[in-house]
């Protein structure tokens, strides 16, 4: 079984995306720029901001945080998501979800300018994914759409199974994978709780998306030799080894499943370290087409 390595591949993207930026500056022509927006005080949401805001001093990119106080209003905010669609030095806009209850999310997401959705969730960038359109694509599933590419895995006409259906990956992913495209162009099923039993769903996979938040869901029983799996999930379970009571686990079960996969992502170390990568490619992208 060989691993797929989402470490690796992640620290190839920045590094050309750097080799991108150091030109633009030896040119003396302005450079890529994206504003994360942090409504409240949630640990997790901090770090992701903190994880960016550091992806984009090691590339080279301008970047600014606003960190705004969990009672702020909802107009507050969509003045200053407003504020910086006008904003010239920033390319690419990032409200961090979730926001405090008093605030409609969809409200904030379709208030960023399309040009500047480096997010992927504007209606209209998810619109264009399902007609095939060039667009802003989701971080994570383009992230894994990259793995399987930069490791040659073959998608033309192979079974894509989708385990879960969320806006972020299920549904984007899946939209992705049909597209009549190189890396794509694959025949896809989508599987939820619905399903009866989704095992015979799984077991049909040339390539195995697992998304649902459930820690070590697959078996070795539910996928067939030679499967490629891309394991999205991370579940924290309790370990009372390790230093912080707990580790991270994947939805797949590893040890289990490695015995007959062909290809497998691990978790942490795999997709994970893709969603950045893939912000910073999108926000590249956004200069390009819509920069100065």
């Amino acid at each position: 079984m060989k691993l797929i390595d989402g470490k690796q591949i992640a620290a190839e993207i920045k590094e050309e995306l750097k080799q991108k930026i150091s030109e633009l500056k030896s040119s003396g022509k302005n450079v890529p720029g994206l504003v994360t927006i942090l409504v409240g005080n949630n640990p997790a949401s901090e770090v992701y901001v903190r994880n960016k805001g550091k992806a984009c001093e090691e590339i080279g990119m301008r970047s600014k945080s606003e960190k705004l106080s969990a009672d702020i209003s909802e107009k507050e905010l969509l003045d200053l998501v407003e504020k910086y669609n006008h904003d010239k030095d920033y390319h690419g806009i990032l409200v961090q979800l979730p926001l405090p209850k008093h605030i409609n999310e969809d409200k904030v997401i379709e208030a960023i300018s399309p040009k500047k959705d480096v997010d992927g969730f504007h209606p209209m960038s998810i619109g264009n994914l399902v007609i095939g359109k060039e667009t802003f694509v989701s971080c994570t599933p383009a992230g894994i759409q990259e793995l399987l590419i930069r490791y040659g895995v073959e998608t033309k006409g192979k079974h894509v199974v989708v385990l879960g259906r969320s806006n972020i990956v299920g549904k984007p992913i899946a939209n992705i994978m049909l597209q009549k495209k190189e890396g794509a162009n694959s025949v896809v099923t989508v599987c939820h709780s619905a399903a009866k039993n989704l095992a015979d769903y799984t077991r049909q996979a040339d390539i195995l998306i697992a998304a649902i938040g459930q820690p070590k869901f697959v078996k070795a029983d539910m996928v067939k030799e030679g499967v490629v799996v891309i394991d999205v999930g991370i579940n924290r379970i309790e370990d009372a080894t390790k230093p912080k009571g707990y580790r991270l686990v994947g939805d797949v079960d590893f040890d289990d499943v490695a015995s007959k996969a062909l290809m497998m992502t691990p978790v942490p170390g795999g997709v994970g370290l893709m969603t950045i990568a893939m912000l910073m490619k999108n926000t590249y992208k956004a200069y390009l087409l819509y920069g100065e």
